[in-house]
């Protein structure tokens, strides 16, 4: 039986967990500057090097930025999918996984999220999607806005599905899911078919329906996976990579 190898953590990595729980503990938010050098390499007892790989970790994070100069030093920041999305994308590269890996992932993921999102929508997010369904309905004749409205509705119905890790995976995936990084077109027949399943799916959540909603989304996704294996299958089987703006 194959056993896994323990790797001890790096002092670095170690220190710079108990960086991010005192950033918690102290209760410190977005633009708060945490302790000078000086400071953090006496309350860590490490090294400055230790210290710097600690904080650069961080800063790769998202969990801070470093601003240079006599007045800089650390400063918080809010952390979003950035980082999540390059190491999804590093991991699926070297796995030489297809773009459509991440089109069968979303077809389990969103009508979940759906589901969800309608029993749990405010009533000022629902009005929210109600601005996106119409903002898409008036501009089916320009794609590129189709595509920033398109990927906002699906980052709305993650949001309010109130389950966090829907959203960062969400926000995390939204350039591989998009598909015009990989050749993927919306003609204005598909964009006026998509608006189409986005007023189903926003009826649905409007209707507090859970099932309805997640048939709905199911539909949906089904309706664009249908629609790329018969008019892109080569950009579906084309491999995933970091280099290719999905990132």
């Amino acid at each position: 039986m194959a056993t896994t190898k323990f790797r001890p953590q790096k002092t670095a990595v170690l220190v710079a967990q108990r960086i991010v729980a005192d950033i918690q503990r102290n209760g410190n938010n977005a633009g708060d500057r945490l302790p000078h050098e000086k400071v953090m390499l006496e309350q860590y007892q490490v090294g400055r090097g230790t210290l710097r790989e600690s904080l650069r970790f961080l800063e790769l994070q998202g969990l801070i930025s470093l601003k240079p100069g006599p007045g800089g030093g650390p400063v918080v920041e809010q952390p979003d999918g950035t980082g999540l999305e390059t190491a999804l994308v590093l991991l699926l590269q070297f796995e030489n996984a297809p773009f459509r890996t991440i089109v069968e992932a979303r077809a389990g993921l969103e009508p979940m999220m759906a589901r969800l999102a309608a029993t749990r929508l405010t009533d000022d997010e629902l009005v929210e999607i109600k601005r996106n369904l119409d903002r898409m309905g008036e501009h089916l004749d320009d794609e590129s806005v189709f595509l920033e409205v398109n990927q906002e509705f699906h980052d709305l119905i993650a949001h309010g599905s109130k389950n966090v890790l829907f959203t960062h995976l969400i926000d995390a995936v939204a350039g591989i899911l998009e598909g015009s990084v990989v050749g993927i077109t919306y003609t204005q027949p598909r964009r006026q078919a998509t608006h189409a399943a986005h007023v189903r799916v926003y009826n649905a959540l409007a209707a507090r329906d859970p099932q309805g909603a997640a048939d709905a989304m199911r539909e949906h996704i089904s309706e664009f996976t249908h629609h790329a294996e018969r008019k892109f299958p080569d950009a579906l089987d084309a491999p995933i990579s970091w280099g290719n703006g999905s990132s």
